[in-house]
């Protein structure tokens, strides 16, 4: 895993030089865009369990994007194009919950189990380098881009606690154990390490040209893997991180 991504990561350095240097000698075969963008979305399961019963808030994080993109074209409309970005997938979510699993969380000294009633906190936390490959299509002064892409974790957090309600142990009928409001009363729970070191998944966008250099760009990146590792089942769902990215590019 780590050799292949080691590889993405050369490869596309490569390619942003060589485009570098055949920008310099005003080639029109190989385009070189420098991107920054802020992205909103959030790590959540695909449709929302019955168990969650309301969203009481949503803060997304200081998600930035930048980065450069390499297209070459290789028919007419049609074209390749791969990047390396420095971005930002983080958000805050706070929900109430009904007979929630929760598989490990902490109040004071105790490791708790069981189903949750009441509020739920999660804060979810990632830096990554990402590499996307992806195809292009040239539509009047649009181009569409389309492919997968992987992502390597630089820096990760996934934190939250469980609060106002109370935990059935074990079973939905288990011991009914109180959580309050501060600190010591709620069920804290942190699972930062059982995060994947590399995601992967899709993205698709669009560019507009809008002066000889400027122009803006959207994207929608989608992650098909999950955050956490295969055998994580601490929280019963899988989560993944969907999110959409508004911003401006500079073409060399």
């Amino acid at each position: 895993m780590k050799s292949s991504l080691t590889m993405a990561l050369v490869a596309a350095l490569s390619l942003i030089f060589s485009a570098s240097a055949a920008a310099q000698e005003k080639t029109d075969a190989v385009n070189l865009r420098g991107r920054l963008g802020y992205s909103i979305g959030a790590t959540a399961p695909l449709g929302i369990p019955e168990e969650v019963r309301g969203l009481n808030s949503f803060k997304p994080g200081a998600n930035l994007s930048v980065g450069f993109d390499v297209q070459k074209d290789v028919a007419k409309r049609f074209g390749v194009m791969a990047g390396l970005r420095f971005e930002g997938k983080s958000m805050e979510a706070d929900v109430d919950a009904k007979s929630y699993n929760m598989g490990e969380i902490r109040q004071g000294n105790q490791t708790l189990g069981g189903y949750f009633t009441g509020s739920v906190f999660l804060k979810v936390k990632q830096w990554m380098l990402t590499v996307p490959v992806m195809a292009t299509c040239n539509v009047g002064v649009s181009q569409i881009h389309v492919g997968p892409y992987v992502s390597a974790l630089l820096s990760k957090e996934v934190t939250g606690y469980a609060y106002d309600g109370y935990l059935r142990q074990d079973t939905p009928t288990g011991a009914k154990i109180e959580m309050g409001h501060s600190p010591e009363d709620r069920g804290n729970y942190e699972f930062t390490d059982d995060l994947r070191k590399a995601q992967f998944g899709f993205v698709a966008g669009a560019d507009w040209q809008i002066l000889n250099h400027f122009g803006v760009y959207v994207d929608l990146s989608w992650g098909v893997t999950g955050i956490f590792h295969d055998d994580f089942k601490t929280i019963e769902q899988t989560l993944y991180p969907i999110f959409g990215t508004i911003g401006v590019a500079y073409k060399f």
